[in-house]
Order: C-alpha cells, then sequence, then structure tokens
C-alpha cells in the first residue's frame, strides 16, 4: 500500500524564502531514501503557506526515511520561524 503525507507550513513572511530551499533540502534527503517515490515543495498562490506533498511504496518505506532524515544535515525543527503549526496529514492509497 502506498503511504504519503501533506504537510502545510506556515512561515513568518521574512523567512518565507528561506523555508522554501529548507524544505526543498528535507525533499532532497528524502528522494534518496529507498522507497520515496516523491518528495516536492508547493506554496499557496496567496504565499502565505509552503506544502510538503511525500509519497512511499509502504509504511516500512516512509519509516526509514523518516529515520535517515534525522541524521541528515537538514532542518526540520518547528520554531518562532513558523507563525502557527505545522498541519500534516497522513495519508494511505485507495
Amino acid at each position: 500500500m502506498t503511504v504519503g503525507f501533506v504537510a502545510t507550513h506556515y512561515p513568518h513572511a521574512d523567512h518565507h524564502d528561506d523555508f522554501v530551499e529548507r524544505v526543498h533540502r528535507v525533499a532532497g534527503v528524502l528522494r534518496t531514501t529507498p522507497g520515496c517515490l516523491a518528495a516536492e515543495c508547493w506554496v499557496t498562490a496567496d504565499g502565505d503557506a509552503v506544502v510538503s506533498i511525500v509519497r512511499w511504496e509502504s509504511a516500512a518505506a516512509q519509516a526509514a526515511s523518516m529515520q535517515a532524515l534525522g541524521s541528515a544535515d537538514v532542518d526540520v525543527t518547528f520554531d518562532d520561524r513558523e507563525v502557527r503549526p505545522r498541519e500534516i496529514v497522513q495519508l494511505v492509497s485507495a
């Protein structure tokens, strides 16, 4: 079963461009992990949010990717650069 998530991030306007780069770096790491089918960075049309969309071939592949991400040199910390908490929706194929 294919799994994935959509994560919506709400960076402060003065951190928007840096946050987009940050999400691109994380997506790049995820794409190198076995079983990752896609990792993309989008922005909303109004520019208020940065959206990560990632898909894996299985829940095991997702778990392994998340573990690899934890040891990679990327910033995934939630902090005061974001105006509100992230919204993460876990997905499974139908």
